[in-house]
């Protein structure tokens, strides 16, 4: 029995098949090496590029859990406000109501001293008298010589002329009738009195003091108003004027007593449009029975609007201020920049109510980075999509 013999491999066949191998692991380490660096490039590249995207908070805007109102600053002013002047002029003689004191209609205020003004009516008093007794002399000559008429002792002419003469002698008694009457009209104006029921607001004269007839700027001697009633004058903005009409009702709050509010109620518009300010000019009438309310000061009037007029509420952060207006920055499809155009309803402080602009589903950028613009990517940050009126809500429940 024969054994085959196997003849051992030459060397150099060896070292070519040991090369071959260590070759091949070697392209094997080169090509996993690249590829693994090529995958970290390509991530880091990728985070890179996500990193380099603004990161943003969104909130999607809720609905203003209070009643739709409107908040606005108002003036008050009196219901009815005299400023009190000279007719004639003098000097002061007596002054017979001071500030804060009430006075009906027809109360003696002060009084002036006119003695200019008397000459002159006793001078107008004299010319009266004597035009009358020339009156009276024509009237006694023009009888005589109509009764001397039927016996032809005089001419018609002359009884003609007599008869002229008297009438042009009651029409000159006449007039200085009608000028005697005036002046004593003027020197009822000695007496100033108060026009109608109400408070004196202002005196600016006093006893000595000379009095020169005019109604200008500051001449005033006396300021009488009527507070019963208080007028509030508030400018509202276009985008309510429709919803503010006569009889919409309103309350009003004012710096000097806090806590305390007030009911008034719209009696009349403008009915135009203020083009300087772009607000509609509306009248309140207030109940003012205990005084408590005083002219010329600053309120807050608090309109509640129409459940028509509706509010989103978003963190007042959301706002852009420029060149284009009041707008929001809004992420849409594949998390673009959408800029909307918004109008404000109320400002709150943190939150702010807009009227029109945005819809409740939109997300909306709470802090939009400068110079952000339609068509910009940002990233989301996550876990940052609540509600701006949900927060609040949240926060008001924790304080209580």
């Amino acid at each position: 029995m024969s054994v085959d013999r196997v003849e051992p491999a030459a060397p150099d066949a060896r070292w070519r098949t040991a090369t071959l191998i260590i070759a091949g692991i070697a392209a094997i380490i080169l090509v996993a090496g690249t590829i693994v660096r090529v995958m970290e490039w390509r991530t880091l590249r990728a985070r890179a590029d996500e990193q380099s995207l603004p990161s943003v908070v969104v909130r999607t805007p809720s609905p203003a859990h209070a009643a739709p109102a409107l908040e606005l600053p108002g003036r008050t002013e009196a219901f009815a406000s005299a400023p009190i002047f000279a007719r004639v002029s003098g000097y002061l003689k007596a002054w017979h109501a001071d500030i804060g004191t009430r006075v009906k209609a027809g109360q003696l205020l002060a009084e002036i001293d006119t003695p200019d003004l008397d000459q002159e009516l006793l001078q107008a008093q004299g010319d009266l008298a004597t035009a009358r007794a020339n009156a009276a002399l024509a009237e006694t000559t023009a009888k005589r010589w109509q009764a001397l008429l039927p016996s032809d002792s005089v001419s018609r002419q002359e009884v003609e002329e007599k008869t002229s003469d008297l009438a042009a002698k009651q029409a000159a008694a006449s007039a200085l009738q009608a000028n005697v009457e005036r002046y004593q009209a003027m020197k009822s104006f000695a007496r100033i009195v108060a026009p109608f029921d109400g408070v004196v607001t202002a005196r600016s004269t006093d006893v000595g003091s000379l009095i020169n007839v005019g109604s200008a700027q500051g001449a005033q001697l006396f300021v009488v108003s009527d507070t019963h009633k208080i007028r509030v004058y508030v400018n509202v903005p276009q985008n309510f004027a429709a919803a503010v009409r006569i009889g919409s009702k309103a309350t009003l709050s004012v710096p000097e007593r806090p806590g305390q509010t007030y009911a008034g109620t719209v009696v009349s518009t403008s009915q135009a449009i203020d083009a300087a300010s772009g607000t509609m000019l509306v009248q309140l009438i207030v109940d003012n029975v205990a005084s408590e309310l005083l002219p010329g000061g600053f309120s807050r009037v608090r309109f509640e609007l129409a459940s028509g007029v509706s509010a989103l509420t978003i963190p007042s952060s959301a706002l852009i201020y420029d060149k284009d207006g009041l707008s929001v920055a809004t992420v849409g499809t594949g998390d673009k920049v959408v800029r909307k155009r918004v109008t404000l309803a109320r400002d709150d402080g943190a939150t702010v109510d807009l009227a029109a602009g945005i819809a409740p589903q939109d997300r909306v950028i709470e802090n939009p980075p400068d110079g952000v613009a339609d068509g910009d990517l940002v990233r989301i940050v996550p876990g940052a999509k609540q509600g701006a009126a949900s927060k609040a809500q949240k926060s008001d429940a924790g304080a209580h």
